[in-house]
């Protein structure tokens, strides 16, 4: 399969889902769109005729960075088990770069978790790939994420740190309101909703500057 037009400006979300990780969640989203990319995660594809690992190798396949948050490692209340999906999409996305062809050689990763060094205790293969920690704190993981973006994709047009904390404070006091007008509800808001809400928003503020 060919890769999309947009294949060099698609960054792949490989995280919680939860309602406990939403704000992170929604940071980095809006993080990758105001540096000029474009998010892509599990929750974009809705096709019942296809199996959830083919949707997620689809989607590996179409992007060429990755930021992977493999933190969450407690155990489910109800199976008493820990959840493997997020270091399973890593592998993944490290196989894709490794066995992949042509551009695929030339995909870049950035591994988050909440604490430093703290992967070490349950995934020591990762030594040597430097985890982030962003202490489950808005702020930091859209300073990652961003200095991230900014080194491995060379380019000049990435706003800066202040700016993207600033204007995202802004959005999300905003957005109780943006998505009552949308028609839409805060706790059922879609990722391609939030993802066009977000672009909007973005399209409109920054004009006005």
């Amino acid at each position: 399969m060919a890769v999309s037009p947009t294949y060099n400006d698609n960054i792949f979300i490989n995280c919680p889902f939860d309602e406990e990780y939403k704000s992170l969640f929604y940071a980095i989203v809006f993080t990758i769109y105001h540096c000029g990319f474009y998010p892509k995660c599990a929750l974009e594809e809705d096709d019942s005729t296809e199996i959830r690992l083919k949707k997620i190798l689809l989607l590996i396949e179409d992007c060429k960075y990755g930021i992977h948050d493999i933190s969450r490692t407690e155990l489910d209340i109800k199976t008493k088990l820990p959840r493997f999906n997020m270091p399973f999409e890593l592998g993944l996305f490290f196989a894709c770069k490794e066995f992949g062809k042509g551009v695929h050689k030339s995909k870049k990763a950035l591994v988050l978790d909440s604490k430093p060094f703290r992967y070490q205790k349950f995934i020591s293969d990762l030594s040597g790939v430097d985890p982030k920690a962003h202490n489950c704190v808005q702020k930091n993981v859209i300073q990652i994420c961003r200095d991230w973006i900014n080194v491995n994709s060379n380019r000049k047009t990435i706003p800066g740190t202040v700016v993207i904390k600033k204007n995202y404070r802004s959005f999300r006091r905003q957005l109780p309101k943006i998505v009552e007008r949308a028609g839409l509800e805060m706790g059922d808001l879609k990722f391609n909703d939030l993802c066009y809400l977000i672009e909007e928003w973005l399209l409109l503020t920054l004009s006005k500057k």
